[in-house]
């Protein structure tokens, strides 16, 4: 997350997230007296939504500023957010492009996944492909080849599997440079608004991401209509100092 954005161009801002090579890069840009604008950058392309970098946005915005703000924008507008001694959360609008996915079952069949019991398609703006398997078991055991989901157009694919009352997921992001994601807020988006399509227009979950790969997260995930609220624990990892 980087706060000071002065000089940096849009080049320069893809190097720096390329470098870094984490999942997710931010760059605020943040006026004294204005909204704070958040830009995102995976290793590969830069997003005009993804919720787990928002969430650390929020966090750090109401750590280091007057605790007046409560708003920000991205990509796809304008994002309420609060936080607490608890976490973060942020209020981020629902996607209402939301399908079946007629041809879930042969891209998942093509990529070495399980046969999936339902499939959607959620546009995020991207296309995310939600395949819930059934289980946390058949989640935590996939091993799909993540350059096929590539090649038949489900390079953003979220797997999720029933965990008691919570979900199980994982998220395959080929096309934005990231084989496998810890924590994907816009992919909790994405089943918020598969859920509200299936009818379900108000709800709450809690999701187990990222252990598959060493490094475990939780995300509180609620529902209405009109908006998807993400968040959780925020921790500072660690302060980096760029020379650009």
């Amino acid at each position: 997350m980087i706060n000071d954005i002065a000089g940096l161009d849009d080049e320069t801002m893809q190097a720096i997230a390329t470098e870094l090579g984490f999942a997710e890069t931010v760059f605020i840009d943040w006026i004294d007296g204005g909204t704070p604008h958040v830009r995102i950058f995976t290793p590969a392309i830069e997003m005009q939504f993804a919720g787990h970098p928002l969430v650390g946005s929020a966090w750090m915005l109401a750590s280091i500023g007057p605790g007046t703000i409560n708003e920000m924008t991205c990509g796809v507008g304008s994002i309420p957010f609060r936080s607490d001694a608890d976490g973060a959360w942020v209020d981020t609008p629902l996607v209402t492009d939301a399908r079946i996915a007629d041809d879930g079952a042969a891209i998942a069949n093509e990529a070495g996944l399980p046969e999936p019991a339902r499939a959607w398609w959620a546009m995020m703006p991207l296309p995310y492909l939600v395949l819930d398997l059934g289980t946390a078991e058949a989640v935590s055991k996939a091993v799909p080849d993540i350059s096929q989901l590539a090649a038949s157009g489900a390079g953003m694919t979220y797997i999720i599997g029933s965990q008691g009352d919570d979900l199980r997921v994982r998220f395959f992001a080929p096309d934005a440079g990231v084989p496998e994601d810890p924590a994907t807020g816009s992919a909790a988006s994405a089943y918020a608004a598969v859920r509200v399509f299936e009818g379900e227009s108000q709800g709450e979950v809690t999701i187990h991401q990222g252990e598959e790969i060493g490094h475990p997260s939780t995300i509180q995930l609620s529902w209405s209509p009109e908006t998807a609220t993400l968040g959780g624990s925020v921790r500072r990892d660690e302060v980096r100092i760029l020379d650009r």
